[in-house]
């Protein structure tokens, strides 16, 4: 190609991208999201709903840059031919296309392409039919010379079609007649649709940006890579606003405060211009009420915000330069009559769904120019010129509804027929409330809700507080109230239908939202707060709660519906539990026929639920089947918990068999559900074909030996499951010896946990070889089994050798001194065990003198437990000479240990000057008076102790008072416990008003 030809395109360039391009940095827009395809959410919903129901967020598992945008994902991949980028209205796609094509002409992006040919859609709307030759002539006026076509129909070359939201026909693939012919003249869209197909231009890539809902008119077969444009972050939008007030600071830090303490607006702050539009109404009023009592009144709801914008529009006040505006009586004259004109153009082209108008459309409602460019100085409708017309449109979707709203609150109150019928042919309508409740049907009839937010602003303007923001300007003061109440029993009635909760509905729990009604949500929420919501499940607080989903801090990090949700009321909020990221449904009763539905809700699309948890229902092997089915397509689950259920071993298989396919689940609990040695066998076979599972809960399973033998095979071939959970399973000797096998070569498994199993010396010898070789347990339970001194020996002779083991819980075995002797001696070889457990096996003195020893050389444990052993005061009185030079135990457990006053005296005397122990239970001892004063002696110079529990220590009101009197001063105690020790209520009040004085964080349980 001619390099001068080239050049002189290039040059064309900038005046496409807009004069602002040179100053805006790519930031969030050079990695976008690489998704799969649309949602139901995406293709049927508002955009607003969109990042309402979603939380700004999208699940996606990769990133792409957007200098790879083009390039293949891997070198056995193709580059993509058509590739289309999403977004909601007012997050960046023009600006998107705009920078890409600003840094290719600058040689910085799209190395790749030797040609790029941008085009707008809102351009081809001038056009009623056109050739393939006028397409890439309209791209580049320059290319004067067309048979150089064939060069610029090649992979080198980028074709950008930008905003298909605005083209003003539908593209239809399944109808529109095939074309070759590159200047054969044909429709616009069928042009488009030929492109697209590759019937023209086929060896050109195509880069088309839409947002969601248009971008659903092309197959998805069409579509070789889809990519959406990310939000803001909270640093972003701290950004934007600190860009914003860039010469006030302080009114940054407001604007930005008052934000974070509003979810759902914040939210909607992850757009960019809705960041802008709420910015500036925010600073605005603060601005303009600052020391006024109004300061009380800051927008909060959607309406209001709104409302404060056009006011600032109309006062020709904001935060950026200022334009050639009039005075605002000016303003206020021409106001009403340019709101009317603009605002029934906005409402009969939202109905049509029309968003790009010419100047015919405008002088057909009457809009007088002169007025609306001298009045709105450009902040409300945006002009562009083409070669062929200009075009008029608003600078944000909400604009358009926002000044629908206003025409079609002000024309109902003396319309006599239906507002939505243009022609006024219709069914007589009297009454302002008539046509409320003919726009809020009108919005539940919608299938992609392109009416929700205009009911939103609707209702809105029933709102005292833009009543008071826009009396002045198009709204007669204080009429609210004659339409409020009634319009509040419209809605409930409206929602009080029983029928299954949808975005629509919802929308209309927004608009209680917008009137400031908020009785019903309060009292939802109010109701999960305090896990009461048992009964109250009316249609009404269905729709209520699906809002509070959305909306509340409440269900920021969980949403629990445990106890009660009933079949029916699931049924009903089914379509809005998709978008909650951890909800818990425990003690819900729920049957086979539940999990059908909450299996249709995984297996969705739009399923953004990372955690689920099903524990103690009545959930069969059926319910599981269907559990199963939606874990072998669904993307974004990473927990599943069905404990204390009943799905047996055809359930543990329906499960097994999706862990087979299913790549996402991180955590799956199946304790205690029958599962037997059938339903093990089945689960070990899924392990060895699973890479992503990290923990299995199996406990209380009737596993047996054969089914941890099954286990124990699968942990050979296994390297990702970190945790396992065997216990109360009857594993006996024979599995445990299987495991400890098992254990030999696996070396990623972190956690094993063989509670309450039968386990006796035979089976710890063979799990206590293994760990001579494992290097990768950290943690091991052996609890609850029957480990005599023989198998501590062994134990003993493993944590020599072991170099990783952190966690060993050895309670409730038969370990008796002699083995705890011998456990003793390796740790003062062993340096890496932080965590010991020994309540209940039969210690006393001469067990603990033998572990005081190890403790005065031993350096990494920091958790001793001792409890339920009769140490003694001997027992004691030698642990308190290790705590004087031990120097990183933090917790030591002592629980009903016999412990008297002389071992107490010893203990006070040592904590004198040990500065490492944080916690120290001393409960069911009998310390009494003597030791409450070594105690209270010791308290006043240590300064690590933070939990301190001296519960049923027969201290009696004189020790409590001699405990209270020496934390009277400032100390370090965050929690303590005197309960059982005889003080009464009058003395329990004085000593936890003594103890908290200098340390009002502190919890006192007496």
């Amino acid at each position: 190609m001619d390099e001068a030809m080239l050049q002189k395109h290039i040059e064309t360039l900038p005046a496409w991208c807009g004069p602002s391009t040179e100053f805006v940095p790519l930031g969030r827009l050079t990695d976008l999201l690489l998704v799969e395809g649309l949602t139901d959410l995406q293709q049927k919903q508002h955009d607003f709903v969109q990042i309402e129901t979603t939380k700004g967020t999208r699940n996606a598992s990769k990133q792409i840059s957007l200098e790879k945008l083009f390039l293949p994902l891997s070198k056995l991949s193709i580059p993509p031919r058509v590739s289309v980028t999403i977004g909601v209205s007012g997050i960046g796609k023009s600006t998107l296309a705009r920078l890409f094509v600003h840094a290719w002409g600058k040689g910085e992006l799209g190395k790749d392409f030797v040609f790029v040919l941008p085009l707008t859609f809102r351009e081809l709307n001038a056009y009623d039919r056109l050739s393939a030759e006028r397409l890439i002539h309209l791209a580049s006026p320059r290319l004067v010379d067309l048979s150089l076509l064939s060069f610029v129909d090649t992979p080198q070359t980028l074709l950008i079609l930008d905003g298909l939201d605005e083209f003003k026909t539908r593209l239809d693939f399944s109808n529109a007649a095939v074309c070759t012919d590159l200047r054969k003249e044909v429709q616009v869209e069928n042009l488009i649709t030929n492109i697209i197909r590759g019937n023209l231009l086929r060896d050109i890539s195509v880069w088309v940006t839409s947002r969601p809902t248009a971008a659903s008119q092309i197959p998805g077969g069409l579509v070789d890579r889809m990519t959406e444009i990310q939000g803001f972050g909270e640093a972003e939008i701290k950004d934007y606003l600190d860009h914003m007030f860039i010469e006030d600071s302080n009114l940054s830090d407001d604007v930005m405060h008052l934000l974070k303490g509003n979810k759902p607006l914040y939210i909607m702050c992850t757009v960019p211009a809705f960041c802008r539009i709420c910015g500036s109404s925010i600073g605005y009023f603060l601005k303009s009420a600052k020391g006024s009592p109004e300061m009380l009144a800051v927008p909060k709801t959607l309406s209001e915000i709104y409302s404060h914008f056009f006011k600032m529009a109309l006062c020709s006040e904001g935060t950026g330069k200022q334009n050639e505006v009039p005075r605002i009586e000016q303003a206020e004259q021409n106001c009403k009559k340019t709101m009317s004109c603009l605002g029934r153009l906005a409402f009969y082209s939202l109905i049509k769904k029309k968003y790009i108008f010419h100047e015919q459309d405008m002088k057909a409602y009457g809009v007088d120019f002169l007025s609306l460019h001298i009045s709105l100085s450009n902040r409300l409708l945006m002009k562009e010129e083409t070669p062929l017309s200009t075009l008029y449109y608003f600078p944000h979707l909400t604009f358009q509804e926002f000044l629908a709203a206003a025409y079609y609150y002000m024309a109902s109150k003396r319309a006599l027929f239906d507002l939505f019928v243009e022609s006024g042919m219709s069914w007589p309508k009297l009454g302002f409330l008539n046509h409320f409740k003919n726009a809020m049907q009108k919005s539940l009839q919608s299938e992609d809700g392109h009416l929700d937010v205009f009911v939103r602003f609707l209702a809105g303007f029933l709102s005292p507080q833009v009543n008071k923001v826009l009396s002045d300007w198009f709204l007669v003061r204080e009429e609210h109230h004659s339409y409020r109440s009634h319009a509040i029993s419209l809605l409930q009635n409206l929602l009080g239908l029983d029928q299954a909760v949808s975005c629509r509905t919802v929308n209309l729990m927004r608009c209680f939202h917008e009137i400031q009604h908020t009785e019903v949500t309060g009292i939802i929420e109010d109701a999960m707060k305090n896990e009461n919501l048992a009964g109250m499940l009316t249609p009404v607080n269905c729709s209520a709660l699906a809002y509070v989903l959305q909306t509340s801090e409440v269900c920021a990090e969980e949403a629990n519906l445990s106890s009660c949700l009933t079949y029916h009321a699931l049924q009903n909020l089914l379509s809005q539990l998709l978008y909650c990221n951890k909800l818990r449904l425990d003690c819900n009763q729920f049957k086979d026929n539940a999990m059908d539905l909450l299996g249709s809700v995984l297996s969705g699309k739009d399923c953004q639920i990372q955690k689920i948890s099903l524990a103690e229902n009545q959930i069969g092997d059926k319910g599981a089947k269907a559990l199963a089915r939606s874990l072998m397509v669904n993307r974004s689950l990473l927990a599943l918990d069905l404990r204390s259920n009943s799905i047996g071993p055809k359930g543990a298989k329906a499960i097994a068999d999706a862990l087979k396919i299913n790549q996402c689940l991180l955590s799956l609990n199946l304790q205690n559900n029958t599962m037997k040695e059938d339903g093990t066998k089945c689960l070990a076979e899924a392990l060895v074909s699973n890479h992503t599972l990290m923990t299995l809960q199996l406990q209380k399973n009737s596993i047996g030996p054969q089914g941890s033998k099954k286990i124990a095979e699968a942990l050979k071939k296994n390297w990702t499951l970190k945790e396992l959970i065997l216990s109360s399973n009857c594993v006996g000797d024979v599995g445990a010896m299987a495991l400890g096998e098992g254990l030999k070569v696996n070396c990623s498994l972190l956690t094993l946990d063989l509670q309450s199993n039968s386990i006796s010396d035979a089976g710890a010898t063979a799990l206590t070889r293994a760990l001579c070789a494992n290097q990768g347990l950290t943690r091991l339970s052996l609890r609850e089994n029957s480990i005599s001194s023989e198998g501590a020996r062994e134990i003993g002779i493993a944590l020599r050798a072991n170099r990783c083991l952190r966690n060993l819980d050895l309670a409730a075995n038969l370990l008796h001194d002699e083995g705890i002797q011998a456990i003793a001696l390796a740790l003062k070889v062993n340096q890496m065990l932080t965590s010991l457990h020994l309540q209940w096996n039969f210690i006393q003195s001469n067990a603990v003198k033998a572990l005081s020893q190890a403790l005065q050389f031993n350096h990494s444990l920091e958790v001793l437990d001792l409890q339920e052993n009769a140490i003694g005061d001997e027992g004691m009185v030698a642990l308190a000479s290790a705590l004087r030079v031990n120097s990183t135990l933090t917790a030591l457990y002592l629980q009903a240990t016999l412990i008297g006053e002389r071992g107490a005296i010893a203990l006070g005397e040592a904590l004198g000057v040990n500065k490492s122990l944080a916690v120290l239970d001393l409960r069911g001892n009998a310390i009494g008076l003597a030791g409450a004063k070594a105690m209270a002696s010791a308290l006043k110079v240590n300064s690590t102790l933070r939990r301190l529990n001296l519960q049923e220590n027969l201290l009696g009101m004189d020790g409590a008072i001699c405990i209270a009197t020496a934390l009277t001063r400032s100390h370090s105690l965050t929690y303590i416990n005197l309960q059982g020790n005889r003080i009464g209520e009058s003395g329990a009040k004085v000593i936890t008003d003594a103890i908290c004085t200098n340390a009002p964080g502190c919890i006192v349980e007496m």
